[in-house]
Formats: structure tokens, C-alpha cells, sequence
């Protein structure tokens, strides 16, 4: 698996297939149904090229197969610390240790901005993710938000990466 920056050559609709099925299979059970059957192909197509916001890519046998996207925090409140807005991967790929790398190289691209302190959002139901982000050095923190997706009230949680704090530079492994 090679991970890179998106180029303007990538297939958007390729890369916002992976949001879309990503979104199907970790949000079953917490979004209702009704509303993750009914995400259109090419929901993300139109917003990967954001400006101020990166992109980095895997790729498995010439195929894009995962994504995340980070940038200097959207939140004014925290406004000097980097954010991890999103990491999908196709469902067939997950469970393989990919997530990992490209998480580490999310926060790699991250720290050479000149960030130390990184966060992302997770919903407080989603427990794979949650345990995943403990696992690569993320811990919780006393900040959360609420949003209605598809008429149900859900809470995120945020995770916070501070550089220096856990092993996730000592165990990259990319």
C-alpha cells in the first residue's frame, strides 16, 4: 500500500466513493439507515479540493482504497492546533493496519506545519473508532458537540494528539 497526496489527477467520484461506502459501513446501527441509503454517488466529489485543506490517499494495486483530509483547526476555539477532519478507507480494507499508517501520516503532514497539538471529532457511539484512536495515542477530552443526522441526535466526541505525549511517532512504521 503507498500512501501520497491526492493529485489533480485523482478521480474525485473514486475518492468520494470511498467517503460514501466508508460512511455505510461505520456508521450502520448509529445513523439511521434510511438516511445512509440515501447518500448519493459523489456526495464528497465536489469538496476534496478545498483550499487550506489536505488530502493524502492510499493506494492497493493501482486502486484508491482509502483517504483523510486535515488542516489547521475550523474551530475557533481552537484555533492553534491541527485538525484530522476525516480518514475513511473501503470496508474490504479496513481491519489491515492501513488505517494506521495513513493516520500517522495525517499527523506527520501535520507536524510539519507546525503543529504539536492535533484533533479530531468521533462519535461517542462509534466505538471501533474510538478504540482505534486510543490505540494510536489520541486520548479524549472534555470538548463535544452535538448534530442531528438523519433526524437522530448524535454526540462527538474530540480526541486530542499532543506531539511528545504518546509513541504514535516512535511506532509509524511508514
Amino acid at each position: 500500500m503507498e500512501i501520497r497526496p491526492m493529485h489533480p489527477t485523482d478521480d474525485r467520484f473514486a475518492i468520494s466513493r470511498i467517503y460514501e461506502e466508508g460512511w455505510k459501513y461505520a456508521y450502520k446501527g448509529i445513523i439511521p439507515q434510511a438516511y445512509l441509503d440515501s447518500i448519493p454517488t459523489g456526495q464528497w466529489a465536489s469538496k476534496l479540493d478545498q483550499e487550506g485543506v489536505g488530502s493524502l490517499v492510499a493506494v492497493a494495486d493501482g486502486k484508491l482504497i482509502g483517504t483523510t483530509s486535515y488542516c489547521k483547526s475550523r474551530w475557533a476555539d481552537f484555533g492553534e492546533a491541527g485538525e484530522i477532519v476525516s480518514i475513511y478507507f473501503l470496508p474490504q480494507y479496513m481491519g489491515r493496519g492501513y488505517g494506521r499508517k495513513l493516520l500517522y501520516a495525517a499527523v506527520g503532514e501535520l507536524e510539519k506545519l507546525g503543529f504539536e497539538d492535533i484533533f479530531l471529532w468521533v462519535l461517542e457511539e462509534n466505538g471501533r473508532a474510538r478504540r482505534f484512536y486510543g490505540r494510536c495515542g489520541f486520548v479524549p477530552t472534555e470538548y463535544d458537540m452535538w448534530h442531528e443526522i438523519g433526524g437522530k441526535a448524535l454526540r462527538e466526541i474530540q480526541y486530542r494528539y499532543s506531539a511528545g505525549t504518546s509513541p504514535i511517532l516512535s511506532d509509524k512504521g511508514v
